[in-house]
């Protein structure tokens, strides 16, 4: 009796057959490969036109595999926003921008140059026209965009502005800023290239010279906002 216990709590312990981390490795292939291929379709078709048939058909996949891995098609969806998302920057990758440099100017200049050459690419990845197509017309699923993606994010880019103002995160006037911030590389992203090109082609052919004019026309205007806001500042510390 004690040892077949011995063997059962053996047989327990022993590592996963390699056949079983095989399958589980391909199935995590398969699943990001429809990731990616259902990106590519709703980038050139938008949400409504972008079937799952069409997606199985070109990822060389049966239908039922996007149910088997994603649920739905509105699961589906919902995963690609985030990875379209996470294209424009991911969340490690904008932790690590934010908290590179000491001095949260040399930060922020480091994401606008981000920003910019992102924008600037002969080749955008997928999750530019994803995002450009939710941007234009919302779909049902923005919610969950919004709360997986979109305010983690939010809050990395309002602590790195309270920094650079000298106010607290929450401060209504940190908000108010980070649309200024914000808001000419967004228009960077969605404007089309072949408009931009046409009537203002010198934004684009030097992108060095934009990022140095955008950093000062933004940190010009954050000091602007952090000098008007400072008396408030300290009148709130004398009542204290």
């Amino acid at each position: 009796m004690k040892s077949t216990s011995r063997k059962t709590a053996t047989s327990a312990a022993a590592p996963a057959p390699a056949t079983t981390r095989a399958t589980r490795a391909h199935g995590q292939a398969t699943r990001q490969h429809l990731l990616d291929i259902a990106g590519q379709v709703f980038a050139e078709r938008g949400f409504a036109d972008g079937t799952t048939k069409a997606i199985a058909e070109r990822a060389g996949t049966p239908m039922a595999s996007i149910n088997y891995h994603f649920g739905s098609r509105d699961a589906l969806y919902e995963a690609v926003l985030v990875e379209a998302h996470g294209q424009l920057i991911g969340i490690e990758q904008l932790q690590a921008l934010t908290q590179k440099f000491d001095d949260p100017r040399d930060s922020l200049r480091a994401l606008l140059t981000h920003v910019v050459g992102l924008a600037t690419t002969a080749a955008p990845p997928w999750g530019v026209r994803v995002v450009l197509r939710e941007v234009m017309s919302p779909s049902a699923l923005v919610p969950a965009l919004v709360q997986k993606a979109m305010l983690p994010k939010a809050k990395i880019v309002l602590g790195l502005l309270a920094r650079i103002l000298g106010l607290p995160p929450e401060d209504p006037a940190v908000q108010r800023a980070a649309v200024m911030t914000i808001l000419p590389g967004v228009m960077l992203l969605i404007a089309p290239r072949q408009i931009i090109g046409k009537v203002l082609p010198a934004v684009t052919s030097d992108p060095q010279a934009l990022v140095d004019d955008l950093c000062r026309y933004v940190l010009a205007g954050l000091d602007a906002i952090a000098k008007a806001h400072a008396p408030a500042k300290k009148t709130k510390a004398r009542t204290k």
